[in-house]
């Protein structure tokens, strides 16, 4: 299935696409496309019902996150070998564990806003992991059990906030819209393999990234068992996986975004995601 959620930011109403490109109201259904609407027994009762039994909605309605209320939204860096070496950086021993912020969360056709003083606002296609099965030091071999779908997600940087500011990377990484999750979360039965998926990205046309998750240095599975160490995971909680190379800290010479143009990016399957980048209205 491929769910979703759709209406004024902030007020989003759950639904799916149906096999004809449709979006079908889930009302009265399920909540929304969260906490226990991402359980494996509410995904099988999804999974039965007749799509054209639910009211269509206008396909012209605005795309919200295709998850709501997460509870935390994790980040690995450097987990594609050539992004490292774009970025001068080695292959870390371990994976290296970042958060953004939930207010970073928006949808995946909403606007990017550059903060006020960034000069260095980057770009990163990745592909989203979402948990729809809490658990706890959890064995790499059921690690993808727990997994209730993936999604594209556009990890958004400020490069000099994240790396020449001092202290740890979450300050570049958690600014206001550098979170879009979506269009759809895929659920995991329609993905074969969350590491044979191909991922692009290109700026007002341009095609800067254009990668596969099979270069990922630390798979998906192993990501789940290794951050499960360190915390619960919940139902909802997004895992963004790292970026392949492409981003603009990684050109000769370095490119960034700049207001008015427009990024376009997608997952093989996963769907695509467009945005208008704008200025941060002045004080």
């Amino acid at each position: 299935m491929k769910l979703l959620r759709f209406g004024p930011q902030g007020n989003e109403t759950p639904g799916l696409l149906d096999a004809d490109g449709i979006i079908r109201d889930l009302t009265g259904v399920i909540d929304d496309v969260a906490g226990d609407g991402l359980s494996q027994e509410t995904l099988a009762r999804l999974a039965t019902l007749d799509p054209a039994s639910l009211p269509e909605v206008d396909a012209a309605i605005r795309l919200g996150p295709c998850v709501g209320r997460v509870g935390k939204f994790i980040c690995i860096g450097l987990n594609y070998a050539d992004h490292a070496a774009e970025s001068g950086a080695e292959v870390p021993p371990e994976p290296v564990v970042f958060n953004k912020w939930t207010s970073a969360i928006c949808g995946p056709d909403d606007d990017i806003v550059i903060p006020r003083g960034s000069t260095k606002t980057d770009w990163e296609v990745e592909l989203g992991v979402v948990i729809g099965k809490a658990g706890r030091y959890i064995d790499e071999a059921q690690a993808l059990d727990h997994v209730a779908g993936y999604c594209v997600v556009n990890d958004v940087s400020e490069r000099e906030f994240q790396l020449e500011r001092s202290g740890t990377w979450d300050k570049g990484k958690g600014c206001d819209t550098f979170g879009p999750l979506g269009p759809w979360l895929v659920t995991a039965d329609e993905v074969a393999d969350p590491q044979d998926l191909s991922l692009w990205l290109e700026v007002d046309g341009k095609r800067y990234q254009d990668g596969s998750t099979r270069t990922m240095v630390y798979q998906v599975a192993f990501l789940i068992s290794y951050l499960s160490r360190f915390m619960s995971l919940q139902p909802g909680d997004v895992i963004s996986t790292g970026t392949p190379p492409g981003v603009g800290l990684g050109q000769n010479p370095p490119v960034f975004l700049r207001p008015g143009q427009t990024l376009r990016l997608g997952i093989e399957g996963l769907g695509e995601q467009t945005q208008k980048v704008v200025a941060e209205p002045p004080a």
